[in-house]
């Protein structure tokens, strides 16, 4: 697989690293979009599958070139690399746009997921009682999980571990977002902002000589809490791989027309139209992050006046289906050259 993987596969495959990094971080969308329309979902699935007891084996015998080959090991360190960067890079400047145009990137992204099932819908031809019966529970399980509201924060370190587990869904699972569950369980802030901001303080400062954190109990226990939760995202992520590649080797037809439905029925969380409900303590006053920003809760939707501004959404949403239908041109090439 790797000897027929050229240079421009590579460099594609560097920035849909950077797309799902981006992805996974904002809350609503689905690492597992990226995957699907741009041609690697299933590359990335049976790549994943591919940790299990011999590649172990392989491991510990010092047999590392083979452990390499064995598990498509150029495949998924180039992806999880780049997913790694983004997420504290290009999915800061995410952040940022999202914060100061909230309509239009949400837009984008409503655009892209209607994209998507269109080509989905395009490519699959195997429509029958059990597939329709699949695509209708997809799409009631994603209208549940959009209405659901929020839990209250919880540090406990096998409630992290599960929360990690539960959250990768959205690498394996398109339409599925990791952060929108991460809301639905209350932990969103602490996993996704206030760890990561430890960890990214801690090596900051050791870079300049200083140490004096490890004696700073609040800091620690926010290594602890990443760790934990990296530690459950790992064991979910091979764990979900391997379900995924059982199911979708053996029912294809009913998986996908269940993660067609799925996407369908969450397309409400990136509704563009949306009015961010805030947290608040008992006497009404917001709670922030330790950014600074206030706690996101849940959404409440509407349906746009005609102006200009909903006029330059709707361009958003077609600019958003145009990115998929070029990643899908790309993604027909690595599916002929990968099948």
């Amino acid at each position: 697989m790797e000897s027929t993987r050229t240079f421009k596969d590579k460099i594609f495959l560097i920035l849909k690293g950077i797309g799902m990094g981006a992805a996974n971080k904002v809350p609503g969308v689905s690492g597992g979009i990226v995957a699907i329309v741009a041609g690697f979902y299933e590359e990335f699935i049976y790549s994943l599958k591919k940790v299990n007891g011999t590649a172990f084996k392989l491991f510990i015998n010092g047999r590392f070139k083979s452990f390499y080959n064995y598990i498509n090991g150029r495949f998924l360190m180039l992806l999880f690399s780049e997913m790694i960067i983004s997420y504290f890079s290009v999915s800061l400047i995410l952040d940022y746009l999202i914060k100061h145009y909230e309509l239009y990137v949400w837009s984008i992204f409503f655009g892209m997921i209607i994209g998507s099932i269109y080509q989905i819908n395009k490519d699959f031809a195997n429509w029958n009682f059990k597939t329709f019966i699949s695509l209708f529970i997809g799409i009631l399980l994603g209208l549940a999980i959009t209405l659901l509201n929020p839990a209250k924060e919880n540090d406990n370190l096998w409630f992290v571990f599960f929360c990690g587990i539960i959250s990768v869904c959205g690498m394996t699972l398109p339409g599925l977002s990791g952060s929108f569950i991460l809301i639905l369980l209350g932990n969103y802030v602490l996993l996704l902002v206030d760890s990561v901001n430890a960890l990214f303080n801690s090596v900051y400062e050791m870079l300049g000589g200083n140490f004096e954190f490890i004696n700073d109990p609040a800091r620690i226990r926010m290594l602890k809490v990443l760790a934990v939760f990296t530690l459950g995202s790992l064991t979910g992520l091979v764990t979900f791989s391997h379900i995924l590649s059982y199911i979708l080797k053996h029912y294809k037809n009913i998986t996908l027309s269940a993660i067609l439905g799925f996407i369908v029925g969450s397309l409400g969380v990136v509704w563009p139209w949306k009015k961010t409900i805030y947290k608040v303590t008992e006497d009404g006053s917001f709670l922030y992050d330790s950014s600074g920003a206030k706690i996101a809760a849940n959404y409440q939707r509407y349906i746009p006046e005609i102006n200009l501004e909903t006029f330059y959404a709707i361009l958003f949403i077609c600019f958003g289906i145009a990115i998929v239908l070029a990643l899908e041109m790309y993604g027909q090439k690595t599916r002929k050259t990968y099948a």
